[in-house]
């Protein structure tokens, strides 16, 4: 990480860590507390999640302190080899701390998927682009339509889901379609890898053979894949502060909609339909006018409290699925 500059007083850049683990955890809830200890004792905030499948999740904070958690995260039974992406952050871009038990550490409602057992094939990014290229292969975007609407992979077939629980209902009816002409290959990806994981199981135990995903999800592949080379085709919605990010991690420039959690563009905030911190032309049809007084008044609140230099953290927006790791 950088160093204070003496000269320019730059601050330095936070950690952000997002990371996930498919693991056998017997006991979730056991683990909670010592995880959530950890996490304050060193600073760091975010969201984690534990289920009886693993932990996923993205916290932020001083590089020492991410690294501590990681260290108590590696010891968790079936967790040395946790995959970790590393990125920066100018401020915080996480409010408070959470750990959270869950059903799932990635939600798909699907009984029986288990990606200890049977996974796609992992694809390094330096050979995404030729794997993608191949006519045989049919690309897919597992992720949900707001996500795709911010940027994708050129020529990725975009299934306009609104949760990652619809993924598996489209797949089997668009199957037919998606493997005709001779597509003998599925190549698939999403923001970190984590939805991967399981929509490649999920294929597999459909009957599908040649399943493919991108090691490392987009984040890997705008780190490692320089631009002029890239197929990527706008920036990426990541499920924090920093809202979208592109090549090289950078922050992208999308803002956030704290009304719905959709990104929202330079266009979308010159709509009539926008209003900062109650909503924007994606939800504005959605909300009632009670509900946008409410959005309304919160905000008002998280104004005065940032005049004031105070951090206002009250009732929570609503949540888009996701937002953890990915």
């Amino acid at each position: 990480m950088r160093a204070m500059d003496s000269d320019t007083l730059t601050p330095p850049r936070l950690c952000v860590a997002a990371l996930y683990r498919f693991a056998r955890f017997d006991d979730p809830l056991a683990l909670k507390a010592p995880l959530d200890a950890v996490c304050r004792e060193n600073g760091i905030r975010g969201t984690l999640l534990l289920a009886q499948e693993g932990i996923n999740g993205t916290i932020a904070g001083s590089r020492s302190g991410i690294e501590a958690v990681l260290g108590h995260v590696r010891s968790l039974p079936g967790c040395v080899d946790v995959d970790v992406k590393y990125s920066e952050a100018v401020q915080m871009p996480f409010h408070r701390m959470k750990v959270r038990i869950k059903r799932e550490i990635v939600t798909m409602g699907e009984e029986g998927i288990d990606p200890q057992a049977s996974v796609g094939t992992y694809v390094e990014p330096e050979d995404w682009n030729t794997l993608i290229s191949d006519p045989d292969t049919i690309v897919i975007d597992t992720r949900n339509d707001y996500e795709v609407a911010v940027g994708t992979f050129a020529g990725a077939v975009d299934p306009e889901t609104r949760s990652f629980r619809d993924f598996p209902a489209w797949f089997r009816q668009e199957r037919e379609t998606l493997l005709a002409d001779g597509k003998t290959k599925v190549a698939m990806f999403c923001t970190g890898g984590i939805r991967c994981e399981k929509s490649t199981a999920f294929l597999k135990q459909e009957g599908v053979e040649e399943v493919y995903h991108l090691k490392g999800g987009i984040l890997k592949y705008l780190e490692t894949v320089p631009q002029e080379q890239s197929l990527w085709r706008g920036e990426c919605f990541v499920f924090d502060q920093r809202v979208t990010i592109g090549h090289g991690l950078s922050q992208g420039s999308y803002g956030l909609c704290h009304a719905c959690r959709r990104p929202v563009s330079d266009e979308d905030r010159v709509s009539s339909l926008y209003e900062e911190g109650v909503s924007c032309p994606a939800c504005h049809g959605e909300r009632t006018d009670e509900q946008r007084a409410t959005y309304r008044e919160r905000h008002r609140q998280e104004t005065l409290a940032a005049m004031r230099g105070e951090a206002h953290v009250g009732a929570a927006y609503p949540k888009r699925e996701g937002g953890a790791a990915d």
